[in-house]
């Protein structure tokens, strides 16, 4: 029994002690593509999972890694990250979401469009609003502000008709029409309430 104790004891201080350089920010995200977002000050950067500073805490804001990749906001622009820490798209965006299904959608100007990890336009600067895909899609507005999805080949897969349009999870999007609230499935049609 007291070999049992000793042996927890141990186990739990090794766990506190490796994890003791938590305490040096002010917030430590969880730990994805083997780095963590942490800030001190109001300054961002990432660590790996020994607490090793790897991109030094020199940005405003910053998103966690998502399919290898993480947005990051330096003064006024946005940029991209990889997993290893370093740059691969200079900050030049006025705003960036992350990477989802190979393409990120970023702002420049009050236009949206998605780019890729090349920092290439594959779906150009159009839309005045949009958000990331998802199962495929990607909900974004026209001039108008009525919204419909793209596919990922930028074509027009639900025409626009909302006046808010949500992320695809499961087959399903939450939109508003008419000043109702409903869930449509991917090929635009309201699925009934159960």
């Amino acid at each position: 029994m007291k070999k049992l104790l000793f042996i927890s004891l141990l186990f739990a201080a090794t766990c506190l002690y490796s994890q003791s350089w938590t305490k040096q920010y002010d917030y430590v995200d969880d730990c994805i593509c083997g780095l963590a977002k942490v800030s001190k000050d109001g300054k961002i950067g990432y660590v790996d999972q020994k607490g090793n500073l790897v991109v030094p805490l020199v940005y405003n804001e910053a998103m966690t890694f998502n399919e290898g990749y993480a947005a990051v906001k330096l003064e006024k622009k946005w940029g991209f990250l990889d997993s290893t820490g370093k740059v691969i798209i200079e900050p030049e965006y006025d705003e960036a979401g992350s990477f989802y299904e190979g393409l990120a959608v970023v702002r420049k100007g009050s236009k949206y469009g998605f780019i890729n990890v090349s920092n290439q336009a594959k779906i150009p600067f159009h839309f005045s609003m949009a958000s990331g895909f998802s199962d495929g899609l990607a909900a974004v507005a026209n001039e108008n502000e009525q919204w419909g999805y793209i596919g990922i080949d930028g074509k027009l897969a639900i025409p626009y008709k909302f006046t808010f349009a949500g992320r695809f999870e499961d087959g399903k999007a939450r939109i508003m029409k008419g000043g109702e609230m409903v869930y449509i499935d991917r090929a635009g049609k309201i699925i009934k309430e159960e």
